[in-house]
């Protein structure tokens, strides 16, 4: 019911930018608590940075201060802007989306982050 697109992944040196979109269609609502999350390999999937049904922004300690998660309601689009990123900034980075109206939990198919000089 709800589809979760992640783009703006790709290769870039250490201290460098990127900026990871999500675009959600289906049942959307803008109640919907949404968040990114990213997976190394051979590791956990663990939580970057999620957005409240109130808009407040939490952040893991690992990118506080060099993250940035915002929500356009309008577009149904969710960014990560990244900044100063590191090597173990390298992931697979994950939409995710918590629906008030379905009561589900959506997932994109992720979009890869690879931090290297």
């Amino acid at each position: 019911q709800v589809q979760l697109v992640e783009s703006g992944g790709g290769l870039v040196q250490p201290g460098g930018s990127l900026r990871l979109s999500c675009t959600a269609s289906g049942s959307i609502s803008g109640d919907d608590s949404m968040g990114w999350y990213r997976q190394a390999p051979g590791k956990q999937r663990e939580v970057v940075a999620y957005l409240t049904t109130s808009g407040y922004p939490n952040y893991a300690s690992k990118v506080e201060g060099r993250f940035t998660i915002s929500r356009d309601n309008a577009k149904n689009t969710l960014y990560l802007q990244m900044h100063s990123l590191k090597p173990e900034d390298t992931a697979v980075y994950y939409c995710n989306l918590a629906s008030s109206v379905t009561l589900e939990l959506y997932w994109g198919q992720g979009t890869q982050v690879t931090v290297s000089s």
